[in-house]
Order: structure tokens, then sequence, then C-alpha cells
């Protein structure tokens, strides 16, 4: 399915806003205004820091002489102080081990060997709360907007009020589809009908192309090719049909024009390089071929729009039936 006609699906566009929120959310909380630490407790640094925290207190005792604020160092330390210091005496390395001796004599005197798991408060530059709340609050407003781009693609239709999208699968779906089985012909592997309506300037139908037991053959659609005039809504005057084989790796396409268009040179010109050009003829059958698959469109239902523009040069609306059959 090609991503302009996921684009017509609500849930798709509800989607993308999500994965959008979430990713501005994120790149506000993690590089725009992260939130920032200081003063942070020393028991929460790495256990290497740890280490040479401690290592750095035992050489301030040695130096200062300086009890309370030894004391004051290893209990920041928390729960890990005791282990700690216990490494250092299995490992001093360039410690001296009687400053070792000294500092861990100090401990029993104050009865700060063991401390418990006291943690000292920290402060941050911002809330965690805070942070959150403007992650969620970044995330509403970008589906806000998103839902609001949506409602405006559309034409900002009233509620109750169908689209000319919605108009145009709501024909479809009521358009009875030929029965070639009743006709004396093999039963085609796929079998679909689209319709377009003026004012669904996003029309872009495609369809997967399966065997009967389930394997992927390949993909068909229509869509818009080229309009004529100025304004809203645009005015079709050419559409093409196209089919892909996925054993051919090639897609055909055919481009199937307003008789105005058709008989206007510019347009042709303009056209041929799309593929082959075709006037559209009401009931007329359009064949497309590749190496395994076989397609044939039928203009089930046309009808021509009316105004300033010369008469049949664009589509009030247009129904197509595509049937497809593997090649044996």
């Amino acid at each position: 399915m090609k991503f302009s006609e996921m684009l017509k699906r609500p849930i798709v566009v509800a989607a993308l806003a999500i994965i959008l929120g979430l990713a501005l959310g994120l790149v506000w909380g993690w590089v725009i205004q992260p939130v920032e630490w200081y003063n942070a407790p020393v028991s929460l640094l790495r256990a290497d820091l740890q280490d040479e925290y401690l290592r750095m207190t035992i050489d301030s005792l040695r130096v200062t002489g300086d009890e309370n604020l030894a004391v004051k160092r290893y209990t920041d330390l928390g729960s890990n102080g005791y282990d700690l210091l216990q490494g250092i005496k299995a490992n001093p390395g360039k410690q001296d081990p009687n400053s070792i001796a000294q500092l861990e004599q100090l401990l029993m005197n104050k009865n700060a060997y063991a401390p418990g798991e006291t943690q000292p408060e920290s402060t941050g530059t911002a809330s965690a709360g805070v942070s959150i709340a403007i992650i969620l609050g970044g995330l509403l407003a970008v589906a806000g907007v998103a839902a609001a781009a949506f409602w405006l693609l559309r034409g900002g239709r009233r509620s109750g009020e169908t689209t000319p999208a919605q108009q145009g699968a709501d024909i479809a779906r009521a358009v009875e589809k030929t029965d070639f089985v009743a006709m004396g012909e093999t039963p085609p592997v796929a079998q679909y009908v689209t319709t377009y309506v003026i004012g669904d300037d996003l029309f872009d139908d495609s369809f997967s192309i399966d065997s009967a037991y389930g394997e992927f053959l390949g993909e068909c659609g229509v869509g818009i090719s080229e309009t004529i005039g100025v304004g809203d809504p645009k005015k079709v005057t050419a559409f093409e049909v196209w089919m892909f084989d996925k054993n051919d790796i090639q897609t055909v396409t055919k481009v199937l024009m307003s008789p105005h268009a058709y008989n206007d040179p510019s347009f042709r010109s303009k056209l041929e390089a799309k593929g082959e050009l075709m006037p559209i003829v009401p009931q007329k059958q359009i064949i497309l071929e590749t190496q395994t698959l076989q397609m044939i469109a039928t203009v089930s239902d046309v009808q021509y729009g009316q105004g300033a523009l010369p008469e049949g040069s664009y589509f009030d609306r247009i129904t197509l039936e595509l049937a497809i059959w593997a090649k044996k």
C-alpha cells in the first residue's frame, strides 16, 4: 500500500502524530531542557569514584588531622563506606597502611565504622515531575496540531458530513462486481472496485494481488495522473492505472484520459512518458499484462464535471473495476 493511501486513514495519522510527539518529547527532555543535577550525593557515584573519594579522605585526615571532616566524608558514602574501606585495606596500593589504620580507629571511636544506609538529600535544577508534565504537554500539543491538520487537509467537514473519499468508498462498496464465473470465465485471483469523487485530491488507491494460497503476486492501483485548470478542488483530467508483477519485477501503466485531454496534443505530449494513452469510454475494458499477470480494468461508470472548463475535460466521478488473473 502506498504511503499517500495510508495517510487517508485517521488511525495512521494518529499513530504518526504519537510517534512524532514522542520523538519531540524525548528531544525536549534529553537535549533542549534536560534535568541537571548538582551537589549529588557521593553514594550515587560510580564504585571507582567512591573508592577514589575514600582514598582522598584517608590522605586528607593524615595531612589536616580534621577528624570531623573525615567522619563526615566516610558517612557520606552510606552503606558502601564499610565495604570500600575493607577493599582499600586489602589492596592499599600507594596508600599508607598507617593512614588507613588511623581512619579505621577514628571511625571505631566515633561509632561510625559501619553506618546505616542514610543518604544525603540531593538538589536538582528541575523537578522530574515538571519535566514529565512538559513532555506530556508537548505530546498533547503535537497530537492536537496533527488532528487539526488532518481535519483541514480532508476539507474541514462538519460532523456527520461525509468526505469525497468516504463517498467514493461507499459507492465502490455498492457496485456489483462482474461475475466472470457466470460468463464461463476463470475466476480472477483478485477483484477490486474503486471510485473517485471530485474533491478527493489525495485519491490514490492501491491493492495487493495474492494467490489463492496467500502468496504475494504483486500490486495494482489507480491514482491521479493529471489535472486541468486552477483552484480547489482539483479538476482531474487523467488517471493512471498500474500493475506491478513481483515475478516480472516491472510495473505496467496505462493513462486513462478524458476526451478533451486525449484530443489535446499538449496533454498527450505531457503524459505519453507515463504509459500508453487511452481515452476513457464507459464499459470499455483496458488490458494490462506482465510476464505472469493479466489485469482487466473496466470503466463501470463515469460522470464529467460542468463549469467554465471545456466539456468532457475533467471528472466529477469515475468507477473502475480491476480484475486480475495469474497466467498459467
